[in-house]
């Protein structure tokens, strides 16, 4: 199954199984992105234990996403791709980010460990556009002396599905490469040159786990998750460096959150030597004004909550939290913008 579901309650585990997309009045609701799947389900099973308050989340794409919190069916939409500042206040929503990872390539090669691998952004690009569809092509041996390579075909993997982590991977891929540019382009589906497509990070993972020869790109955690074999990468500064938090923090430091309305600032192709090239945000979409104010106000503790005491979950899977710096200027923003209809805050700021 595809369309993954964090249900940690009895009354929305009853939901999910009768197919419904909504949770009772005493959970919360969203859907969307898969990249940060794995960090919230940690977050939801921690605070199910500590309130009694169950999340139900669908994991099923940031484009789902979006069209769920457009039309009214849950608390939260969920996007790795940010939305414009224009289309914001067309639909009349607050957007903030709320944890930061790495998308991956990874493949799947006999006698290749995680790691071994190199490659750079236009060798990466070339691979997802077919012009090298071979792993002895010379271009990769040329990265990788010392890796035996096999005379094998490639067989890409991408998504299917409206994906924020492809809207990050091809932003990365036009950063580098002036003929994915062109002929791709950047957009949460674009039209695949090659390769077939999968649903979700879980897809693409379970996909190259399954093919022999394939190649793909995921989140960071699914990679671990699956025990894929993923590659270091050739940064923008020239040095190779392997995914870790710290190389999502390196492209992470310099950012400037304010700079872009909803804190939509995207971290592909960041400088600095120890950055990693594809590292991404992922974003909330809540109404301004919403109808359901109480599950509003829910959904903003349950953040504020994973903001304060998830961080250390969030390390242990390979993400990385957001500065405490613009923890402060995101909750200055709920409670400047999420109002009920009589215009009173539903989110009360801490001492």
């Amino acid at each position: 199954m595809n369309i993954r579901f964090i249900a940690l309650s009895a009354a929305a585990a009853a939901v999910i199984a009768g197919g419904a997309t909504m949770a009772l009045a005493a959970d919360i609701s969203g859907a969307g992105a898969t990249f940060p799947y794995p960090i919230y389900a940690k977050w939801a099973d921690a605070y199910k234990k500590e309130t009694n308050i169950g999340l139900n989340y669908q994991s099923i794409g940031s484009g789902g996403g979006i069209k769920q919190i457009q039309n009214k069916t849950v608390t939260f939409g969920a996007t790795d791709a940010p939305m414009k500042g224009g289309d914001l206040s067309k639909f009349g929503l607050t957007q903030f980010p709320m944890v930061m990872g790495g998308i991956v390539p990874v493949a799947n090669l006999e006698g290749i460990k995680a790691g071994d691998l190199v490659l750079d952004g236009p060798t990466l690009a070339r691979i997802f556009m077919g012009e090298i569809k071979n792993w002895d092509d010379a271009a990769i041996k040329s990265l990788n002396p010392g890796v035996k390579l096999p005379s094998q075909a490639i067989a890409v993997v991408h998504r299917s599905d409206g994906s924020g982590t492809t809207f990050n991977f091809a932003h990365y891929l036009s950063e580098v490469s002036p003929d994915w540019k062109a002929k791709v382009g950047v957009s949460t589906s674009v039209q695949w040159p090659v390769g077939i497509g999968a649903k979700g990070n879980e897809g693409v993972a379970n996909n190259v786990a399954q093919t022999k020869g394939a190649v793909g790109y995921v989140e960071y955690a699914y990679a671990l998750q699956n025990k894929l074999i993923y590659t270091r990468m050739i940064n923008k500064a020239g040095k190779t460096v392997a995914p870790t938090s710290e190389t999502f923090q390196a492209a992470a430091a310099n950012a400037d959150w304010k700079s872009q309305p909803g804190y939509g600032v995207i971290l592909a192709n960041q400088p600095g030597d120890r950055s990693w090239p594809m590292t991404a945000a992922t974003w909330i979409l809540m109404y301004k004004q919403p109808q359901d104010t109480a599950a509003a106000a829910e959904a903003l503790k349950f953040f504020a909550w994973a903001y304060k005491n998830g961080a250390k979950l969030a390390e242990d899977l390979h993400y990385v939290p957001m500065p405490a710096s613009v923890i402060d200027d995101i909750e200055k923003t709920w409670a400047a913008e999420v109002k009920d209809a009589s215009g009173k805050s539903l989110f009360a700021m801490r001492n």
